[in-house]
Formats: structure tokens, sequence, C-alpha cells
């Protein structure tokens, strides 16, 4: 019983010590990325692409992606009662509540325009004609809408620096129509 018991203990910990694996074939990002513009330019930059591979590790570190088969671990374990001992069942840890909250972090600094884009492509792995349809944009929208999410979301992470505004430089001068010296007067009359 006990040598079960400590099997089960280190499989358990292996378990929670693997990182997920980057299938490039499968991502969307990874396409992205190879796709040059019309320039020659690659479609995403590093910094770009770096942020939605951060936020999909994050995703799925905090155990968000959805279930696609049954959780046979409760049954397993003697059911989701009260009355278990408390070393038995998932093992929720700090770290996971953490990667949770960084993406809502994360997805709450692009605001919510661009966030859905940011869950679909990124964590779900979905491709853009299916996140396009699904959020009822135009054909061929996705990729431009995609890069400025990736771009906020490389900000959020420090990946970039955050935009400068055009005319930060100069001092902003403010144009009124009255002549130099014009001061309007008030009517004595209607006051």
């Amino acid at each position: 019983m006990a040598v079960a018991k400590t099997r089960r203990n280190a499989a358990r910990s292996q378990e929670r010590n693997t990182l997920p694996t980057r299938n490039l074939a499968e991502s969307p990002l990874a396409w992205l990325a190879r796709r040059k513009d019309k320039d020659g330019l690659p479609m995403l930059t590093d910094a770009e692409f770096d942020a939605g591979e951060k936020l999909r590790a994050d995703f799925w570190f905090a155990q968000m992606t959805p279930r696609t088969t049954a959780n046979w671990s409760l049954l397993l374990s003697g059911g989701g009662g009260g009355n278990r001992a408390p070393d038995i069942g998932p093992d929720i840890r700090d770290s996971v509540f953490a990667a949770k909250e960084r993406v809502k972090r994360a997805l709450a600094a692009v605001g919510p325009d661009l966030a859905g884009v940011l869950i679909d492509v990124c964590c779900h792995l979905k491709g853009l004609e299916a996140s396009e349809k699904a959020s009822g944009w135009p054909q061929r929208s996705g990729k431009i809408i995609l890069q400025i999410a990736l771009r906020q979301l490389a900000r959020h992470y420090g990946m970039l620096p955050p935009p400068q505004p055009a005319n930060a430089e100069r001092p902003v001068r403010i144009h009124h129509w009255g002549a130099d010296g014009y001061r309007p007067e008030i009517d004595p009359g209607l006051a």
C-alpha cells in the first residue's frame, strides 16, 4: 500500500514539473511568424511571438484549457466528498493560481476587444479564419487585429517599450481666433 502511494505521488510530481511543449507545426502564431509581408519582413516580430507563447504557457499552466476527456482522478481517489484524506485528490498549488492571475492581468491589459482573438489563436490554437468567423469580422482582418493584440500584450509583458506620443518633444500651442490684445467685453445691460 505504501509503495503504491509513493509511486502515485512520484507520478503526480512528475506531471506538475512538465512544461508545455511547443509543436510549432500546430501553432497559428508560428505559422504567422514564418510568413513574410509584401516587404519581406516577418508578419510577427520576435517580441509579439514570444508574448503570444508566454500567454499560451500561462494559460496551459493555469489549467484553463478545456477538458476533452473525463476526469477520472476524483473517482480513483475516493470521489469529491469532503471526508477524504487531505493528501488525496488534485493538488491546487499557489503557482496555478498565480498563472491564472497572470492570464487575467494580461487579458485585462489588452482590453476586452482584443482579448478574444488572443484566447482563440494563442491559447486554443484556432486558426485566424475560425476566429474571424466567430467574431464576425471581415475576411483577412484577423491578421491585423492579432498583430495589434500581440503588440499590446508584448507591451504589457515589458517586451516592447510603451508608445510615445507623436508630439512629445514639442509643446502644444493653443490657437485662438482673437487678435493679439483681444479681450471680450461683457455688456452691462445683459447682466
